[in-house]
């Protein structure tokens, strides 16, 4: 009798991908049943960081608050305390001088070419090879953020965490000597934005890793909550800044970048293409930053004494991820009774589960690297 070898199916085969896998940031872990290189069921799990900073604001006063936020999407700590003083501001009734107005949009805005730059250059590092090594487009990118970082140092002495933004208003004044930095900055930093976004959209391996790899439909984008560069990358014009303006967004010219297909290449063409905007943005400001108080509320001898009226207050602005919101119940104490955050991260990484099965595990980071997730703003 002829002995043959018979391959037998023995199902899928069970990996863990994280918390320790670098393009994972050590806190998520994926369970991917695989049949072959073939990706056929996605488990995702959270809870490895867990701030729990909504239960921590149960214990803090309201103007203890936004430096703590702040760590929650630690790429961009000054969007945190911008949403959540402006939901104060709006169940107190608080008015805010055109001046901080101006001075907060610059330092979200900078803050925003920041946080996109670092993910690009973690893209790089992710996909371990493209536009010319991993290692090199990580390097550019940082190289032009820490110029960025130059500028936080000399607006309010610290790099990363502002503390910019207080209730009210902001903490610190721009100079003119200040203002003449940033302007040279944005005249150095356009082409050096420009050429990467030309080095992303012509890389010919980037484009064979990334296009029409992870593709996001409109209608799922929309039905599990997707914002920013994940919808506008889906061809969905939304943008809270043109859609609800808020603070002085009305008043600058600037466009809203779309995908196309919604792919892993479109989510990274717009935020490329967003940078350039965000520079137009911070110029308007620059030429001319109007006059007044930097807070419209008197010296507080004490945090204790800011007590909002009873009821409860949403808010939500536009970070570098999306749609970053606040909601907060007052019971007319100086300590929130109740606050959500409604985080960009944790909505547009529900999709994950959905667009990893029928790809590949090689596809699995390109994917998850375009999502850009920041875990303190997932895990908070």
């Amino acid at each position: 009798m002829e002995n043959r070898v018979i391959e037998r199916d023995f199902g899928d085969l069970a990996v863990n991908m994280g918390p320790q896998h670098p393009s994972t940031h050590g806190v998520f872990r994926l369970k991917l049943y695989l049949q072959g290189e073939r990706i056929n069921k996605v488990e995702s799990f959270l809870g490895y960081l867990h701030r729990g900073v909504e239960k921590l604001s149960e214990k803090l006063d309201y103007d203890q608050l936004p430096p703590v936020l702040e760590r929650d999407d630690y790429l961009s700590p000054t969007s945190n305390s911008l949403g959540f003083c402006n939901a104060v501001e709006k169940i107190c009734d608080i008015k805010v001088s055109r001046k901080a107005s101006y001075i907060r949009v610059l330092v979200a805005e900078l803050q925003r070419i920041s946080s996109h730059l670092v993910a690009l250059g973690t893209y790089g590092l992710d996909l371990g090879g493209a536009l010319g090594g991993g290692a090199s487009l990580f390097l550019y990118c940082f190289r032009e953020r820490e110029k960025i970082l130059d500028i936080m140092e000399d607006l309010t002495g610290t790099r990363f965490h502002t503390n910019m933004n207080q209730i009210g208003g902001v903490r610190y004044d721009v100079t003119t000597e200040s203002i003449n930095k940033i302007k040279k900055l944005s005249k150095d930093l356009r082409p050096v934005l420009q050429d990467f976004a030309n080095m992303v959209s012509k890389d010919e391996i980037f484009m064979k890793r990334t296009k029409d790899i992870g593709i996001i439909s409109k209608a799922l984008a929309e039905e599990s909550g997707g914002s920013g560069p994940i919808a506008r990358g889906s061809g969905i014009n939304f943008d809270v800044r043109k859609n609800k303006p808020y603070e002085c967004y009305s008043e600058f010219n600037f466009d809203i970048p779309l995908g196309v297909k919604g792919d892993a290449y479109d989510r990274t063409i717009v935020r490329m293409e967003e940078n350039i905007q965000s520079l137009n943005i911070v110029d308007q400001i620059t030429d001319g930053i109007p006059p007044g108080d930097l807070n419209s509320r008197k010296p507080l001898k004490s945090s204790k004494l800011t007590k909002p009226p009873k009821g409860s207050s949403y808010f939500s602005i536009e970070s570098p991820r999306g749609e970053l919101g606040f909601f907060i119940v007052s019971d007319g104490t100086s300590i929130p009774y109740r606050m959500k955050i409604r985080a960009p991260s944790f909505s547009n990484l529900s999709i994950v589960d959905k667009l990893l099965p029928g790809t590949f595990i090689a596809d699995s980071v390109v994917i998850l690297g375009s999502l850009d997730p920041v875990f303190g703003d997932v895990d908070r």
